[in-house]
C-alpha cells in the first residue's frame, strides 16, 4: 500500500512539473528565443540605420543666471538595471550610465542600437522603484538558503515572461471585483486593496533578521542613490535630483505611480514606499514626518490614464476617501502631473468629458462600456477632468486641491534619460524592444481582439520632456519653479512657451522688445493664479509666445483651452484656436485654423507642403469672461506633421509603414495653465513666492530692456 501511495505521489510530482514544463517553462523559452541577448545581434542585423537622416547632436549651451529665466529641459522619470522589471527587460545601463547619457555621451542599447540625445539634458531625476530597494542587495552573499538563492536566479535573470509572472502575483491580493451594473460607465468605483509588504518579498521572509534586515539593504540602496546623485550634480551645466518611484500596482497593468523628487541637504534615510503604507496620502504624511530640516519633496504622478480612473476619484488605493487633510496634503505636496510620456497621453479623451478631436492624439483608451472596470478611458482618468474636478473641490472645499501644472518625460526603462526624438527611439523595455524589428513584432500570444494599449506598436510613444522656466540651473531654481507650476510639457521637440495672463498689459505687447519684462510686470505666468477684483470685469489679456524646434518642423497653429465651473456647479470647456501659421485665419464657425497642406514623404520623412512657422506670438481676450467663474485656461501648440518612431523603424527595415498605426504625427507642447480664482478669501499653493495673486512682486533687474534670447523667447 505505501508502495503505491509514494508511485502515485511521485506520478503527481512528474505531471506537476510537465505542466509547469509546458506552460511556464514553454513561455520562458520563447521569450529567451524571440527577445533575448543571444538572438539580438541577428536581429539588429536585419536594419540599416544609415537609412534614417538624423541632425547632428549638438553640445550643451550653458546659460547665464537671467532674473527673466531661462528654459531648462529634463527628465524627471527614468529606471535603469536598479529597477527590478528594467532588470527582467535585460536592461544592464547603470545609474551612473544613464548620468553619462544625460550629458550627452553616446551609448549603446542591450540590443546593439546607438543612442545619444540631440542635445544634453539640464536637469534629470533618476526614479528606480523604491518597492526593490534592497530586495537584491545580498545576491551575491555565498551562505544563502536555496530559496533565497532561487530568488536571486529569477529576479536577475533577464525574461519577459518571467516579469509578467511577478506581476501577476503582485496583483493577487487585490479583490476580485464584480461589475456593479448600478454604477455608471467610466465612473471609479471605490475598492479595498491589501498592499504587499516586505515579508511577501522571498528574500525577506527567510534567513537571519528578515524584514529587518531587508530594511536596513532598502535604506543602503536608498543612501546609494542619494550620494550618487550629489556626485554628479554640476549647477549650471546638470542638475540631479535624489528621487525614486513609489510604485502600488493595479489590475490589467494598471498604474497609480508617483515620482517623488527631493531637494535639500538633509534627505530622509527611508524611501516610503508602497511596502510601507498603502495611499498616497500615508505617504505624504510619512515624508513630511522624516523630511525636515534642509529638505523639501514633491510628487508627480504619472498614467492617469492607465489609473482607471482612480487618480482625480475623490478615493485612495486601498479604498479609503479623501478628507480634508488628504486634500491639503495633496495641494502642498503635488503641484505637477506627468501628462506624457511612452505610455500616452494623459490629456484628455474623447467621449470622457471632451469633444476635442486632439484628445485621440497618442491615446488609444476608448470609453468604458457598462460592467468595464480596467482598460478604457473612465472619467476621473485624464488631467483635462483632473482640472475640472480642482474646479469643482474649490467649490466645495474652498480651495483647489488639484490645481497642477502639467509635464512631460519619458519613464524609459533603458537607462537613457531623455531620448525621446523619433529617429532615435528604442522604447522603453530593453531587450524586448530593441533592435526594431522587436518594436514592430506582435508577441506569439497576441490575441487578434487584443486592446490597443496593450500593443507596444499602437500605445507608446517616444515619451516627452519637462520644461522648467527657471532663473539659473540650480536644484534651488528648478525645484522652486516646479513648486509653482513655470513649467510645460512636450511630447519630445525642444519647443519653446511663454504663456501669461493679466490686466496690466495689451494687444501692444506683441510688438514690445521687452514683452517677458512687460508681461512678468503686468500678470503672471503659466502656472499662476489670477484673482479679479471688482474693477476686472473685462477679461485679462493672454500672451502667447511659442518658438519652433529646428531639429523637428516648423509651428502650425496655437490653441487654449478653458474649463470653468458655472453657477449650478456644473463645469465646462472649450477649445479655440488664436493663431494660424502661413497667414490663414481662424474659421469664426469652427473656431479653428485651415489645414496649411503640411504634409510628410513617407519614403524619406523629409517634409512637403505647407511652411508653417517657426514662432508664432499673439494674444487673446476671452470674450465669455466672467470674473464671478472659477476658471482656468491653458496653451496648446502643434507643430506640422513628422514621421512616427514606427515609420522611421520602416525605413531601417526597408518595409512599408505599419497601416495599424498613423505614419506621421503633430508633435505638440502644453503650458500649465493659468487659473482665475473667483473667491476673494481663499488662497492656492502654500508657498511662498508663488505667483498667485495680480501684479506679483517683480524679480530684481526685471525692467531691463533686452531682446530675448534663443532661450529667454
Amino acid at each position: 500500500m505505501l508502495k503505491k501511495i509514494l508511485l502515485g505521489f511521485a506520478a503527481l510530482l512528474v505531471l506537476g512539473a510537465a505542466t509547469l514544463w509546458f506552460t511556464i517553462g514553454d513561455n520562458y523559452r520563447y521569450a529567451n528565443e524571440a527577445f533575448g541577448r543571444d538572438s539580438a545581434p541577428a536581429d539588429y542585423a536585419l536594419q540599416d540605420d544609415s537609412k534614417v537622416d538624423a541632425p547632428a547632436p549638438e553640445p550643451l549651451v550653458v546659460q547665464p543666471m537671467n532674473p527673466l529665466k531661462n528654459v531648462y529641459w529634463g527628465d524627471t522619470h527614468v529606471h535603469t538595471h536598479e529597477s527590478f522589471d528594467a532588470k527582467l527587460f535585460g536592461t544592464t545601463l547603470s545609474i551612473e550610465d544613464a548620468y553619462r547619457f544625460a550629458r550627452g555621451e553616446a551609448l549603446r542599447s542591450d540590443g546593439g542600437e546607438k543612442m545619444q540625445l540631440s542635445r544634453p539634458l539640464d536637469f534629470v531625476a533618476i526614479t528606480d522603484h523604491a518597492e526593490g530597494f534592497g530586495s537584491t542587495t545580498r545576491c551575491g552573499d555565498a551562505d544563502l538558503t536555496w530559496f533565497e538563492s532561487l530568488n536571486c536566479t529569477v529576479m536577475e535573470t533577464p525574461n519577459i515572461a518571467v516579469f509578467q509572472l511577478v506581476r501577476t502575483l503582485a496583483n493577487t491580493r487585490a479583490r476580485e471585483v464584480q461589475p456593479d451594473p448600478s454604477v455608471p460607465a467610466g465612473v471609479y468605483r471605490q475598492e479595498e486593496r491589501q498592499p504587499l509588504d516586505r515579508s511577501s518579498v522571498p528574500i525577506c521572509s527567510r534567513g537571519e533578521g528578515g524584514v529587518e534586515r531587508c530594511l536596513r539593504d532598502a535604506r543602503t540602496d536608498w543612501a546609494r542613490y542619494i550620494a550618487l546623485a550629489d556626485a554628479h550634480y554640476e549647477p549650471g551645466v546638470l542638475t540631479t535630483f535624489a528621487a525614486y518611484e513609489f510604485s502600488p500596482v493595479l489590475p490589467d497593468a494598471g498604474k497609480h505611480h508617483r515620482n517623488v523628487l527631493f531637494n535639500g541637504s538633509d534627505l530622509p534615510e527611508h524611501a516610503i514606499s508602497s511596502l510601507d503604507v498603502g495611499n498616497a496620502i500615508d505617504l505624504w504624511r510619512g515624508l513630511e514626518a522624516t523630511c525636515t530640516g534642509d529638505c523639501d519633496f514633491l510628487t508627480i504622478p504619472h498614467n492617469m490614464n492607465k489609473g482607471w480612473g482612480l487618480f482625480y476619484s475623490r478615493y485612495t488605493w486601498d479604498g479609503g476617501s479623501y478628507d480634508d487633510e488628504g486634500w491639503r496634503l495633496r495641494k502642498r505636496r503635488e503641484p505637477l502631473a506627468e501628462m506624457y510620456q511612452i505610455k500616452g497621453a494623459s490629456e484628455c479623451a474623447l467621449g470622457v468629458g471632451a469633444t476635442d478631436e486632439e484628445c485621440a492624439f497618442s491615446q488609444v483608451l476608448e470609453p468604458c462600456e457598462p460592467g468595464e472596470e480596467t482598460g478604457c478611458a473612465f472619467e476621473t482618468g485624464f488631467a483635462r477632468q483632473g482640472l475640472k474636478t480642482g474646479l469643482e473641490l474649490d467649490r466645495e472645499l474652498g480651495y483647489n486641491p488639484l490645481a497642477f501644472g502639467m509635464i512631460g518625460s519619458t519613464d524609459t526603462h533603458n537607462g537613457n534619460p531623455g531620448d525621446v526624438e523619433e529617429w532615435d527611439f528604442v522604447d522603453k523595455i530593453g531587450l524586448i524592444t530593441s533592435p526594431a524589428i522587436r518594436r514592430l513584432r506582435d508577441r506569439r500570444e497576441t490575441p487578434p481582439d487584443q486592446k490597443p494599449y496593450k500593443s507596444i506598436l499602437k500605445f507608446h510613444t517616444s515619451g516627452g520632456l519637462a520644461a522648467v522656466w527657471a532663473e539659473e540651473n540650480t536644484r534651488d531654481a528648478l525645484f522652486a519653479a516646479m513648486k509653482r507650476r513655470e513649467v510645460y510639457a512636450t511630447s519630445g521637440p525642444r519647443m519653446m512657451l511663454r504663456f501669461f495672463a493679466g490686466w496690466g498689459f495689451d494687444e501692444s505687447i506683441t510688438s514690445e522688445r521687452d514683452a517677458v519684462a512687460i508681461a512678468t510686470a503686468g500678470g503672471v505666468p503659466m502656472g499662476g493664479v489670477l484673482r479679479p477684483t471688482k474693477s476686472d470685469t473685462a477679461s485679462p489679456t493672454f500672451y502667447v509666445a511659442a518658438q519652433g524646434d529646428w531639429m523637428s518642423a516648423p509651428l502650425q497653429r496655437i490653441q487654449i483651452i478653458k474649463g470653468w465651473i458655472d453657477e449650478e456647479g456644473a463645469t465646462h470647456e472649450e477649445v479655440r484656436d488664436i493663431a494660424c501659421a502661413d497667414g490663414l485665419e481662424v474659421d469664426p464657425a469652427t473656431l479653428r485654423c485651415p489645414d496649411n497642406g503640411a504634409s510628410v514623404d513617407l519614403t524619406t520623412c523629409k517634409p512637403t507642403g505647407g511652411a508653417g512657422a517657426m514662432q508664432l506670438t499673439t494674444t487673446w481676450k476671452d470674450p465669455h469672461f466672467d470674473p464671478a467663474q472659477g476658471a482656468f485656461y491653458y496653451v496648446r501648440v502643434l507643430q506640422n506633421p513628422t514621421c512616427r518612431w514606427s515609420t522611421y523603424d520602416a525605413l531601417r527595415l526597408s518595409r512599408e509603414p505599419d497601416p495599424r498605426v498613423p505614419a506621421t504625427l503633430r508633435e505638440r507642447v502644453w503650458s500649465s495653465p493659468i487659473w482665475i480664482d473667483a473667491s476673494s478669501s481663499q488662497g492656492f499653493p502654500d508657498h511662498a513666492g508663488d505667483e498667485t495673486i495680480r501684479l506679483s512682486s517683480v524679480s530684481q533687474g526685471i525692467g531691463t530692456s533686452h531682446a530675448p534670447t534663443r532661450h529667454e523667447m
